[in-house]
């Protein structure tokens, strides 16, 4: 007879062994086939990958000038697993003039898997970074007595000259997301930080190379693994041609010098930015060395923001530099002529809402409101289309037509420009007045958006850019600080047109407006006699003293340069906006500045203005 419960034990047993061995070869075939683990533990035992970096890409000015070149650098490697019982720590200590302390503290950091990324005892991990030259040599000397530490050259960044640092940007040490965000980096290697050098970090950084060389069981290197025939050479990063005039730069930044605030100058032709001056600023070459971050943390903690770019971070009011959108607008939607007139009672002043102006003859039409910045003017120009009811069906209408032709000129939204960090400032839609004033609200309400105050904020690089739309009469390119990459075409976003809403006859009459204000309006300093000069001044309302701002271009036909400058608590346009911009275009234009115009310079360079904590 059949023992059924002895069968039942046999082939829980069989079944239980079938599954003891499945797992088992589940398991080889992980560690085998799927795993590269025991591989790589292998294979640092057996090779040593020298990694060779490349040599990142030089920058030049629009000239050709040189501004970012390398210089050699050395940094110390230690492989963990060869130095553990095997190195002399004080002596190591001393040859490269750290504590024990240190050295603890940096093994205790290079250990640590959170904050170094991928970290693995098998290979070579930055232990000191950007040794010179003359610490290089002394090094070597002692460098036999340390087993598992290696020298790994490399270059570093050099400037060659002190201007331009928020274009330029910086180069630091990768941080644990940009290892997680690109394969390409490990710990140790340097990256992009600020400026083109983060915007074009894969065009500059060229590729790594690397060495295979082969050890023995002791760990020491017997030479090259099959002969090199399996080494990568680096390849070098490609070289920048920048849009700037680097001397061009230079004299903005001197005009700039005790002051807070910006000048952009742009060619209007291609949109290539000539001149990005941010002040406060600092020399590049303090990002550079191992000083790096001490003096990153300084810059950082100054109160006046040095390590702002306010060209494109900076959020203004545009003052009257705004009331030429304005122009442009109400031309192209018939709300006004050329030749219509609006009266000025030393400012607009309807149902027991004032808005102040200067004193100047009234009424008068389109170029000469342009000429005189009349208040009045655009004010009643905005009530008027607001509160159109035949052309605009509801008030919100009307609100987002208008805000349409503002982001048809490039306010409201980044403009686009390669260089990180661009904000894209305010410009108020039906939506925003509705929540606002819980849909209770008309062009009364929100009339100091005629003349750039209120809710309107723009970047200095905007108001530049609207001067170069102007200047094109209708159209703008997106402003770039890079001309030309090696070996690489330009984006196309940079070479394409953007039109604006507004007419060309309407950019005319724009244009003669400006072209009036500098002949016989508010920005007469920059009248000449060898060129054309076009321009609008604005006083930017502000807590404290108001900001002086200018847009212009010239020359009027077939322009060269368009160029906005914002001086925080400047006062009137015409105290520094106006003479400012009008040495950039002069310095552009002829090359040079006259003697006259080169002691107006000093004078403005010497000039301070006191900022009180408000102001920071």
């Amino acid at each position: 007879m059949k023992n059924f419960e002895l069968e039942q034990r046999r082939l829980v047993i069989g079944g239980v062994a079938i599954f003891i061995v499945v797992i088992y070869i589940i398991r080889l075939f992980t560690l085998q086939l799927m795993s590269d683990d025991y591989k790589k533990n292998a294979d640092s035992n057996a090779f040593l990958k020298k990694i060779e970096f490349p040599s990142r890409g030089a920058i030049r000015d629009r000239h050709g000038k040189l501004l970012v070149y390398n210089q050699p650098s050395y940094d110390i490697m230690i492989v963990v697993n060869e130095i553990a019982g095997r190195l002399d720590t004080l002596d190591f200590c001393r040859a490269v003039g750290i504590t024990r302390e240190a050295f603890e503290k940096r093994m205790e950091t290079i250990k640590d898997r959170s904050k170094n990324y991928g970290y693995s005892p098998f290979t070579q991990q930055l232990f000191m970074s950007q040794l010179s030259d003359k610490e290089y040599s002394v090094f070597q000397e002692k460098m036999f007595r340390f087993p598992g530490v290696y020298v790994q050259k490399r270059t570093i960044r050099q400037y060659e000259y002190k201007y331009a640092a928020h274009v330029l940007g910086d180069i630091g040490e990768v941080s644990p997301d940009d290892i997680e965000n690109d394969s390409y980096y490990q710990s140790g290697d340097y990256i992009g930080k600020l400026g083109v050098e983060r915007y074009y970090e894969k065009q500059l950084r060229g590729e790594k190379g690397v060495q295979i060389l082969l050890r023995d069981a002791h760990g020491r290197i017997q030479g090259r693994y099959q002969n090199g025939a399996l080494d990568q050479r680096p390849v070098a990063g490609k070289d920048l041609t920048l849009s700037i005039d680097i001397e061009l730069q230079a004299l903005g930044e001197r005009l700039m010098e005790g002051k807070i605030g910006s000048i952009v100058a742009i060619e209007p032709s291609t949109g290539e930015v000539l001149c990005m001056v941010s002040s406060p600023s600092y020399d590049p070459n303090m990002m550079v060395g191992r000083q790096r971050g001490k003096n990153h943390r300084a810059l950082s903690l100054d109160v006046w923001k040095p390590l702002l770019n306010r060209s494109i971070m900076g959020q203004y009011p545009p003052g009257s530099t705004f009331k030429t959108t304005q122009a442009l607008t109400f031309l192209a939607e018939g709300i006004i002529t050329p030749s219509t007139a609006f009266p000025c009672y030393h400012g607009f002043v309807y149902k027991g809402l004032r808005v102040g102006c200067h004193g100047h003859g009234s009424p008068l039409p389109l170029v000469p409101a342009i000429s005189t910045s009349c208040n009045g003017y655009f004010c009643w120009g905005l009530y008027y289309m607001i509160g159109n009811r035949k052309k605009y069906p509801h008030v919100q209408d009307a609100m987002d037509t208008w805000r349409d032709y503002m982001v048809s000129m490039g306010f409201g939204y980044k403009l686009g420009i390669d260089l990180p960090g661009e904000k894209r400032g305010l410009i108020p839609n039906a939506q925003f007045y509705d929540k606002a004033y819980k849909g209770s609200w008309n062009g009364l309400t929100i009339i100091s958006i005629a003349i750039g105050q209120g809710e309107v904020n723009a970047t200095p690089l905007q108001i530049a850019n609207l001067a170069a739309t102007i200047a094109n009469r209708g159209y703008y390119y997106v402003p770039h600080v890079v001309r030309k990459v090696q070996g690489e075409p330009l984006d196309t976003v940079f070479t394409r047109k953007h039109m604006s809403k507004a007419n060309r006859e309407a950019y005319e009459t724009v244009a003669e407006g400006m072209r009036s204000a500098v002949e016989r309006g508010t920005c007469r300093s920059a009248n000449r006699a060898d060129y054309e000069v076009c321009g609008k001044t604005g006083t930017a309302q502000n807590r404290g003293h108001d900001h002086s701002v200018f847009m212009g271009f010239a020359p009027k036909d077939n322009p060269k340069i368009a160029v906005a400058v914002y001086v925080e608590n400047g006062g009137w346009g015409a105290d520094y906006g106006v003479p400012m911009g009008a040495l950039i275009m002069e310095k552009y234009i002829n090359g040079k500045l006259s003697p006259a115009s080169e002691e107006r310079a000093t004078s403005f360079q010497n000039r301070r203005i006191s900022y009180g904590a408000s102001s920071r």
